[in-house]
């Protein structure tokens, strides 16, 4: 985004504002007096401007029994509309009945009522000193006193669009419709923030709470406003009104073109003209923000710039959304419903084999970011195929030069990407699958069920169960058409994850001599690197320091990282191990740390912050509980966990894990982790088990609640220096508001925040058998577990 010369805009803005003044008067010809009405009815009456470019009244909705309360373009043969009321509770299109009124009363009260006379929109509820309405040329409705001020304007209550002319002061917002005749909020936001920055979110529809940001202005600052001048120009400028960001420029004359800005019903805010005096003509897209919408948007939460199991075209300034092979939309009207599957899915009955009726409809440069449960790498295209066949839960394989992302239902963020360079692979049933009927798939996995339950009955004889085990294989193969099949292939096993061993030199040299440091620690210090062959490109490189046992310390990392692999992990790509030189190469992470995240002035979201621990919780869950050998990380703390482009939470450094054998569940060692997140036991010479990490995400996920540390001596209520006191206290007392007085979008979710306080102070109970496990911990994190009350804080009694 280029940044233009603020002194031009000046003499823009003073022309501006001197034909705004010019044509922003009403005429005697477009005042709407006292007592003056208007009744929705086919083919009504409306007020006009002036000039007759714009209109106020009543249009009738497409195939509803309803009218909108609008504005629009009169002398276009469409009638776009540029502003409707909207409901106060919900933020949708108000839809009147047919035989509502909209009235100016003699008492100067503006409101909409029904057919029986009840109000159901009032522009203001001031009714002191109106004088009279007017529609002005500008596309603004107005209501004027007595001295010619505006006392109520339509421009300070947009719904999606705004005009030449039109101002917006932050805090506001411009909200999308659904779709192109339906007036009902959409689930895009334009929304100019108070601290300035002009952003450009999801929602977590059909809420209107902000989901995701997918565009933003970049700058920042007190009493900032979003400017469409006459001259057709788009801006943020500040309060000194010197333009801080040009948004659209380069626009025709507002004299030769109609001119309108919106948020559209697809996310892209889009600046549209239309040649005044050519009726036969239509609107063109101008301008675009962002340029491609599909990979611009990566949700968490939310199916993306399309619905769910669908993907994303930007071409032409325009967002189509496409069902892939096997797929049609669920509501061919409704595409945002996403997707659904022609076929009966995979069973993942034990006692069914179905992979040989399923093969892959392949589809180049198509990936869904953020929605894969599993990887692998240094692996072929037949492996990662194969490797999805043989998984009744994977539904798409995507592969790109020895990487594999399994993918389930339902996917989300689909998009055809071509700089990507992969392929996805659908996974859909055969046509001449037997298995096409949903009744085939019922009677036989009920006969299947039945012959086991036999066995059961009849256990008591080895001679009898290996019957009706013959018996059963039997039925299932003629019941499924199997005499007429290609035997299934053979699962690869997993592949052992190799790492890459660099030499000293490849490292200095990608590092450009250890130049750009990231950070550091006790034991090491990480370089910025570039490494042309691996996949984009970026490293981060941690160079350990030469203490004592630190080939220990080496191996233990290499050992740990070296056979986990799991989306809320760093990634270790590779080594150096020469001599007195020991490096580590891993994934870059262009969101840095967790602390820089949440400590910085710019608090991230409410939503950002419950990912981010949900996230988190994940990655521990696996170390402890799901990888080939349990891991103790022992240092969870801010600055160990980074964030990926998407601030998808990452657990790095596992340079002071204590790997643990199969068979152990504790281990005795030397103090470790860091001061504040270090739990008890550590002190007690007490054994030390997984629950040592449990406590340091408890404070944590308290440090993420409140966005501060867990220790701050610049604070002057002594009181509140130590988070975890402070949190109890206030959770004891029900003054969890206190914790978040600063974050209206966490007190909007109050619920959560006590539920996750809970969660937190469940975790740094002093006995830890008292706290949960990170299964536990995620279930309740993620609402699939109810969370207890927790005790006071010294708390012995064993509750998981």
């Amino acid at each position: 985004m280029a940044l233009e010369k603020p002194y031009p805009i000046f003499l823009s803005l003073l022309l501006a504002l001197l034909l705004h003044s010019v044509v922003a008067q009403p005429s005697k010809n477009n005042i709407i007096s006292l007592g003056t009405s208007l009744t929705a009815v086919e083919n009504g009456s409306f007020w006009p401007s002036p000039s007759g470019d714009f209109a106020f009244g009543f249009r009738k909705i497409e195939k509803e029994d309803g009218f909108l309360l609008a504005i629009w373009f009169n002398k276009i043969p469409d009638k776009t509309i540029v502003w409707s009321a909207v409901l106060e509770t919900t933020g949708d299109a108000l839809v009147a009945p047919n035989g509502s009124k909209v009235e100016l009363k003699s008492d100067g009260l503006f409101q909409l009522v029904d057919p029986e006379g009840d109000q159901i929109w009032i522009a203001s509820p001031s009714r002191n000193g109106t004088d009279h309405a007017a529609m002005l040329d500008t596309g603004n409705f107005v209501l004027v006193g007595h001295e010619s001020q505006n006392l109520w304007q339509s421009f300070d209550h947009p719904s999606d669009t705004i005009l030449p002319g039109q101002v917006l002061h932050s805090p506001a917002q411009l909200v999308s419709r659904y779709s192109q005749n339906n007036f009902s909020r959409g689930k895009f936001l334009l929304r100019l923030q108070d601290d300035g920055n002009l952003v450009l979110w999801t929602t977590h529809y059909p809420m209107t709470l902000a989901n995701i940001p997918y565009w933003d202005s970049h700058v920042f600052g007190d009493g900032f406003s979003l400017v469409f001048n006459q001259t057709g120009s788009i801006f943020v400028q500040s309060s000194n009104k010197s333009m801080v960001a040009s948004i659209s420029s380069n626009a025709p004359s507002t004299q030769d073109f109609y001119q309108r800005a919106i948020i559209d019903y697809d996310g892209v805010f889009k600046r549209y003209t239309y040649p005044k005096g050519h009726s036969s003509s239509a609107w063109s897209v101008s301008h675009n923000i962002p340029e491609d919408i599909c990979n611009k948007i990566v949700e968490y939460t939310g199916s993306g710039a399309c619905g769910f199991n669908s993907y994303c075209i930007f071409d032409d300034g325009m967002k189509s959304c496409r069902c892939p092979d096997g797929y049609s939309f669920v509501d061919p009207n409704d595409v945002k419903k996403g997707c659904k599957q022609n076929f009966v899915p995979q069973s993942c009955d034990e006692t069914s084999s179905e992979a040989h009726h399923f093969n892959f409809s392949e589809m180049q440069y198509t990936h869904f970011p953020s929605s894969y449960y599993d990887y692998f790498y240094q692996v072929s295209e037949d492996w990662c195929k194969q490797v999805c066949l043989d998984d009744c839960h994977c539904a798409v394989a995507v592969f790109r030069a020895g990487e594999c992302w399994k993918e389930n239902l339902p996917l989300k963020n689909g998009l055809i990407d071509t700089p990507f360079g992969g392929k996805a692979f659908f996974k859909i049933r055969k046509v001449d699958s037997s298995a096409l009927d949903p009744e085939n798939v019922h009677v036989k996995n009920h006969i299947s069920k039945l012959i086991v339950i036999g066995s059961t009955f009849l256990g008591s004889s080895v001679f009898l169960n290996l019957l009706l085990l013959v018996a059963r294989s039997k039925l299932v193969v003629y019941w499924s058409g199997h005499n007429n099949q290609e035997d299934p292939k053979t699962s690869p096993s997993r592949p052992r994850m190799n790492l890459r061993s660099f030499t000293y030199d490849e490292l200095v040299e990608g590092t450009n001599g250890f130049t750009e440091e990231l950070g550091r620690g006790a034991f090491s210090t990480v370089y910025k690197g570039v490494l042309p062959d691996i996949p984009g490109n970026l490293v981060a490189v941690k160079k350990l320091k030469m203490v004592n046992e630190i080939d220990k310390e080496f191996e233990a990392e290499v050992s740990a990282i070296g056979q986990t692999h799991h989306r809320n992990l760093v990634k270790l790509l590779g080594f150096c191990n020469e001599g007195e030189h020991k490096l580590l190469v891993y994934e870059f992470m262009s969101k840095g740390t967790l602390a820089s995240f949440v400590f910085e002035d710019q608090k991230p979201s409410w939503h950002q912050r419950v990912q981010v621990a949900i996230g988190t919780a994940k990655g521990l869950l696996y170390l402890h509980e799901e990888c080939n050998i349990q891991i103790i990380h022992c240092d969870i703390k801010p600055q160990n966990v980074l964030l990926d482009d998407s601030y998808i939470a990452k657990i790095s450094d596992f340079g002071l894990a204590k790997l643990l054998k199969i068979d152990q569940t504790m281990t005795t060692t030397a103090i470790r982790g860091t001061k504040g997140y270090v739990a008890d036991e550590w002190f007690k010479n007490k054994p030390i088990t997984v629950k040592v990490d449990v406590y340091s995400f408890g404070v944590l996920l308290l440090e993420l609640i409140c966005c501060r540390k867990n220790f701050d001596m610049n604070i002057e209520d002594e009181h509140k220096m130590i988070l975890i006191d402070w949190a109890y206290d206030c959770f004891h007392y029900r003054r969890l508001d206190l914790l978040v007085e600063d974050d209206d979008e966490a007190q909007i979710d109050m619920k959560k925040v006590e539920e996750y306080v809970m969660i937190g102070i469940w975790c740094i109970q002093d006995d830890p058998s008292a706290r949960p496990t990170m299964k536990q911990v995620v279930q309740m994190l993620e609402g699939f577990m109810d969370v207890p009350n927790p005790p006071d804080l010294p708390s012995f009694t064993n509750q998981w």
